[in-house]
């Protein structure tokens, strides 16, 4: 009994041993050993360089060895020409520390960020007591506010738009800091319901602008115009923010600001109507006749207003304009209305509509460059008492036939025919043209494989040139398509070989059928 007590005492006193040595290993010192701390500015400016600095104290009575410090930068800290987020300096650096030591490290970088924002570092400090192997750390943080930056960022912005009508607005910078600021960009998050319409300086994506230098005493305006479909009372919110885009995509914001517009019903309404038609398809040549209507909508009467209407679009002969009581500024293409020649913008009640009205001609033809449909199209503007409305007239493409006729005898003639197609992309284009009773088509039809698209019916006696789908600038950016066939009759000069002729087909870019008729074909 003796001896298994003995057992038993000296096993508690091995394990108890064991587990303090356990527990000293292990724990060997209080969270104050090593003291670290971040040295740095509460405050800083945009992209000023600021320093950090690491201090760290050894407070025990045992060297501290295999150091490694690693600091983690604020976010979007700029470090030399790059953004870095962690820096680790190992132990061949930062060496020993040995009881009552003291010691530094710095960091210095750029910090980039919006006015107001918290930046934080952190740092861990890794160690190993002399003669232990176990490893332990001490970590920190430091906190730094970005400054109120001293550049103007804001919205010119009405805080009431009316419903369906173009509006202009735009945003407004200037900077006083101290240094410039390089490769800025602004950027807008419009609302939904929200159509972009034109911007000045342009942008490839409508809602980007970059800014290659900010000096200090300098600035600039961003001008958009655009249109809000959204339902009356509804609320809308518009971004815009200032920043830098990193090399690895991430957008640095500088500065963001937000405006509340009410969707609101326009006081005066625009309408317009070209001969006679409230969604006019123009074609080449066409006499326009513009009539502007404008109605008053609101509770109020409008007095003395001006009414401006600018014309764009390179399809429009300028030297054509007639207009009766209104002025044309050939220079930058506008017709001006004021109140002293029309009655009814000197005065217009609530409900009251007034009318002006102008004609002008389109070109029969005109370089349109790249053939863009974008082109196929005249643009007006029209602007009375602070309200604009933009209209768009688009323009059928043009379809032409030149005809030859080659006589091979007395009764025998050849027929040439090339197709030209001017604006748009056009479908199933067709030549037609009726054969008179004394006459006859041979059956000669080259190339030879346009003889599957030449068609004669008998009983009608419509001769039909099935050309196909054409491209807009076929026959005129490049060779026309043409066809040839041969014609026998008695007749004699200047009788009526073709009778009826005309060209079809339709524009993909109107949605409208193209018809031109042409001038009989006679005999030569």
């Amino acid at each position: 009994m003796l001896n298994k007590l003995l057992i038993f005492f000296v096993v508690l006193f091995v394990i108890l041993g064991g587990l303090a040595c356990w527990y000293w290993t292990r724990n060997p010192y209080s969270k104050d050993i090593l003291k670290i701390e971040i040295l740095g500015p509460n405050e800083a400016d945009f992209s000023q360089e600021v320093e950090y600095t690491v201090k760290y104290k050894n407070n025990g009575n045992i060297r501290l060895e295999q150091l490694r410090l690693i600091f983690e930068y604020p976010e979007n800290t700029l470090v030399g020409e790059n953004f870095i987020r962690r820096q680790e300096v190992g132990p061949e650096e930062l060496g020993d520390i040995y009881p009552g030591e003291e010691k530094t490290y710095a960091f210095k970088g750029r910090l980039f960020g919006k006015e107001g924002d918290l930046k934080t570092a952190n740092a861990q400090l890794e160690f190993q007591p002399k003669n232990l192997n176990a490893k332990y750390e001490a970590t920190t943080s430091f906190t730094t506010r970005i400054k109120p930056i001293p550049v103007t960022f804001d919205f010119d912005l009405p805080s009431k738009i009316e419903a369906n009508k173009n509006f202009d607005f735009s945003i407004n910078y200037y900077s006083v800091l101290n240094y410039s600021l390089s490769d800025l960009t602004v950027k807008i998050l419009y609302p939904d319901q929200f159509e972009f319409l034109s911007s000045k300086p342009s942008s490839d994506n409508k809602s980007e602008w970059g800014i290659p230098l900010l000096n200090k005493a300098e600035g600039g305006r961003i001008d958009i115009e655009g249109k809000m479909s959204a339902e009356l009372g509804e609320h809308k919110i518009f971004n815009a923010q200032l920043g830098m885009w990193r090399d690895d995509g991430q957008f640095i914001l500088l500065k963001e600001i937000n405006k509340e517009v009410e969707i609101i019903q326009p006081n005066l309404s625009i309408a317009q109507r070209i001969n006679g038609e409230m969604d006019y398809t123009a074609s080449p040549g066409d006499i326009l006749h513009y009539e502007i209507f404008f109605r008053n909508l609101g509770d109020e009467p409008f007095t003395d207003m001006f009414l401006a209407l600018t014309l764009s679009g390179e399809g429009y002969d300028f030297e054509t304009i007639k207009t009766f009581d209104g002025q044309f500024k050939p220079g930058d293409k506008t017709i001006v209305w004021d109140w002293q020649n029309v009655s009814s913008l000197k005065f217009l009640d609530q409900g009251d509509e007034g009318k002006v009205e102008f004609w002008i001609n389109l070109k029969d033809d005109w370089n349109i460059g790249s053939y863009n449909k974008k082109d196929a199209l005249v643009k007006d503007t029209v602007l009375v008492s602070k309200v604009k409305q933009e209209f768009e007239t688009k323009i059928n493409s043009k379809l032409s036939l030149d005809t030859q006729v080659i006589p091979e005898s007395s009764s025998l003639y050849t027929v040439n025919w090339q197709v030209k197609n001017s604006l748009n992309n056009v479908k199933d284009v067709k030549v037609k043209a009726v054969l008179p009773s004394n006459a006859r088509v041979t059956g000669s039809v080259s190339p030879s494989e346009s003889s599957s698209s030449f068609a004669f019916d008998s009983e009608s006696r419509e001769i039909v040139w099935s050309v196909g789908d054409m491209q807009a600038g076929d026959g005129v950016m490049n060779n026309p398509r043409i066809i040839s066939f041969q014609v026998e009759t008695p007749a004699r000069r200047n009788s009526i070989l073709l009778d009826q002729v005309r060209i079809v087909g339709e524009d993909e870019w109107t949605g409208k059928s193209i018809e031109e008729n042409l001038d009989q074909i006679k005999i030569p």
